[in-house]
This record gives structure tokens, sequence and C-alpha cells, in this order.
């Protein structure tokens, strides 16, 4: 903060004798000259006007406007005003700029003139069915890749819905027709090119699958209890799991088991990296929230303000380190972190369980959508760091277990408990970016390295 100072006073030799000039100069404060005011006049006007009406007959209101002509000896008139000025304020010098101007107009004028204000539908543009889908909250049974393509896990099978044609295809399953489900999908997570899928099983395993080709890659195991949840980072495949523990594997080497995250006591149902790829953030049935750097194997924080479950969570693509988290029945609140600093930013009683937390992608328009359960099974897009309710989006007969968003970011799909899947047009859509260096290189070594067995 600035520090301003007074100008010193300099004590002056000579004694001034000027007379004060009576005319209020025309410096930056206005000093009303009330005698054009007579003060005994506008306090009778003002108790006359305050008087009862009903309390007066016409007689005595007659009586009284002859007794004020009598005391004021003439100077009382019908026109006499209340408050009244001599002189009014000057006018201000040519190019002065009032500083406080914006306290009084901020919320003039926010939409930019011939702009209209976003329209945001009501009802969902697509229903698609979407039967034995596991009524289970710690579940992440949907995701849509950056080709376009939505992967959803019924029951033992996987399937691919193509949002540009929409075909329907049959990945894999794990049990065959008229056989009991003993190991039903638990997780499904494409790599960021969008050409392989991580499938996580009841049976404590992932399968990697080529999806152009249709044929499995890997298996990857290590868990002892279902993989609910999966994140991945380049050639880095997180996998959470109900035993309460997170593995790291290297898909690029044969032995992909390269370290294990434990700070969790129950069931990780959350993980998403950040995207810049340096920090993981999990979430657990413990209603923890665990924060871990890329090269650590301990938490860098821990976040135990939520009373239930953590399953929501959601890097902000466009603010590095805030995080947000939504919390289950018991908690009903979304809560926004910095990650950097390990601060509680703010925190917002949704009145329901956040099952998912979706970003808009688009720089220009900072909202977030959450997804819910009980008792209203609604979305709802929040304006940040407001956080007031820009839409409830109503539909879903019972409560909504995930979200994904398309890759321009314009739809989120709901995938909900009623066994249907709901595309909702939300947000605008985000400008193609181009694809950097990087992720270049990180694309041709994983499909040169994905098939070690």
């Amino acid at each position: 903060m600035e520090n301003h100072y007074e100008t010193p006073i300099t004590p002056s030799n000579k004694r001034t004798t000027k007379t004060p000039n009576k005319t209020p100069s025309k410096g930056d404060r206005f000093i009303p000259n009330r005698s054009a005011m007579d003060i005994e006049i506008s306090h009778f006007n003002l108790m006359k006007e305050n008087a009862n009406p009903n309390m007066c007959s016409p007689s005595k209101e007659e009586y009284r406007e002859k007794l004020a002509e009598s005391l004021f000896e003439g100077r009382m008139t019908k026109d006499a005003k209340i408050l009244a000025f001599k002189n009014k304020a000057p006018a201000p010098k040519e190019g002065t700029q009032n500083g406080q101007r914006v306290l009084y107009s901020c919320n003039k004028n926010t939409v930019p003139t011939g702009k209209s204000v976003r329209h945001i539908p009501q009802k969902p543009e697509k229903i698609l069915d979407a039967p034995s889908i596991s009524d289970d909250y710690y579940l992440n049974l949907i995701d849509w890749s950056k080709t376009n393509i939505l992967a959803i896990g019924l029951g033992a099978t996987v399937y691919l819905w193509n949002a540009s044609n929409g075909e329907t295809t049959e990945l894999m399953k794990t049990c065959g027709e008229g056989e009991e489900i003993s190991n039903p999908i638990c997780s499904v997570n494409w790599t960021a090119e969008g050409k392989y899928i991580a499938v996580g099983l009841n049976d404590g395993s992932t399968q990697l699958w080529d999806t152009e080709s249709q044929k499995p890659l890997r298996n990857l195991t290590g868990h002892s209890a279902r993989v609910g949840c999966l994140a991945w980072n380049s050639h880095i495949l997180s996998t959470g799991s109900k035993d309460s523990t997170i593995f790291q594997h290297d898909v690029r080497i044969a032995q992909h088991h390269i370290g294990t995250l434990a700070n969790h006591t129950q069931e990780v149902c959350g993980l998403k990296w950040s995207d810049d790829g340096t920090t993981l953030a999990s979430g657990g049935n413990d209603n923890v929230v665990n924060i871990w750097d890329v090269e650590r194997t301990s938490p860098k924080f821990t976040f135990t303000e939520h009373q239930a479950a953590v399953k929501a969570l959601a890097w902000c693509p466009f603010q590095k380190d805030l995080l947000a988290t939504g919390g289950g029945t018991s908690d009903r609140t979304i809560k926004f972190w910095n990650t950097s600093s390990g601060s509680l930013l703010n925190s917002i009683d949704t009145q329901s369980q956040v099952s998912s937390l979706v970003w808009s992608k688009n720089p220009n328009c900072r909202e977030i959508v959450s997804s819910h359960g009980f008792a209203q099974n609604q979305l709802i897009v929040w304006k940040y760091p407001s956080l007031v309710r820009v839409a409830e989006l109503r539909g879903h007969e019972n409560r909504i277990l995930s979200l994904a968003q398309s890759p321009d970011g314009s739809v989120v799909a709901s995938a909900g408990a009623d066994e249907t899947l709901r595309f909702w047009k939300i947000f605008e859509a985000e400008a193609k970016p181009t694809k950097t260096k990087q992720e270049v290189r990180s694309s041709s070594s994983l499909t040169r390295t994905l098939n070690i067995r």
C-alpha cells in the first residue's frame, strides 16, 4: 500500500491582512449558501405537510393560513420552498474525471451493446437409453474422448457412441451372453489423444484397449478391490481403488507399477490430474481430498473440511492451482481450493448430493456445472467466482451419477440412475487449440509402447 503524506505548511514571516472573500471559491468542494431559504417558514411548512389531514377541518385550515401570514409579517407565500440554495454547485472543469464514478455505474451496461444474453436450453438436445448402468455413486462410468467418442460402462460391457454420426459399437465384455455378471465395469477413461481407453474392473484389474482396432493391449493388476476411478497423465495412468490406494502405472515399461500413493483410509472414488500434469487430486469415501505432487509419494495437502465422500473433482482451466471439489449427501457443498497455498477460497451449500463437476473450457465463460442426486436430481450452472446460479436443468427421474464434456466443451452429457444419458447444450464452444509439440511426442511415444505385455 502506498503512503500518502500531506504537503507540509511552511510558516510565513509576512502577516496577511487580506479580508477573506465571502464568495465561495470554485475549488473541489462546494459549500452551499442557504440565504435563499427562510428557516422559520421552512419549519412551519414541513410540520404542516406532516400533519394529519383528517384532524383538521376546512375552517381550521383557513384560520391557520391567516395566522401564518400575520406571524411571518407577509413573508409567507404559497410557493415558499422548504429547502433552497442561493447558488448552484459549480460545473466541473473541462476534462475533469470523477474517480468515484465506477461505484455508481458498475452494474450499468453489463451486457455489451448489441450482444444478447446467452441462452441455456432447459431441455436436453438428445436422450439415449443406458440400460443396466450401475446405480453406484462411487463409480465413474462415462468419459468423452477428444475424437468425439463417448464411452460408457453398462453392466459388464463398454459401449462406444460416436457423437458425430450416432453409431454405437460394443468395445468389450467381461462375461458371455446369458452369464451372470461377476466382474462389472467400474470406470472408463480416455487418453489425451483419444485413441486408447483404460477400463477399471471390479476384480481390481485395469485393461487398456485400442479403440480403433478394438483389441486389448495390456492388463494392469495389483489392486485387491475394484478400480472405481482412473486418470491419465501422458504415459502415466493413475488408478484409484476400493482398497484405499492409488497406483501409478507407467504403460511404456513391462514393470508398469512404479509407485503407490497411500493416505486415504477408505475407497478412492475421485482422481484428476491438473492440466499441466504436475499435480494429482484424489477424493475418497473417507471425506478427504489429497493433493499430490508428481514426484512425491506423500500428499502436499490434505483437506478434511468435507463431511461426506468426495467424488467430484475439477481443475479450473483458466486459473492455475484452482480446484473445485464436491461432497456427498451429508455434505452437499462445492468447495474451491488454492492448491498452491492450501487455502479454502470459497464454499457453497447446494442442498443436494454432488456427484460431478465440469468447468467451461471457454476462457471467456467462467462457469462451472454441477450434477446432483436427492432431492432434485438436477444440473446447476454456477458463475465463478460470484457463485450465482445461472441455470438449473431438470429432467432426470433419479440421481445423476456422472458428467462428461464434449471435445469442444459446449455439450455436457449426464448419466443417471434412471438409465438414461442426456445431452445438454450448456456452454459456448471453445476455440480449437493448436496441438503442441509435447502432445505430439507424447501421443507417438504412447502408440509405440502401449502394446508391451
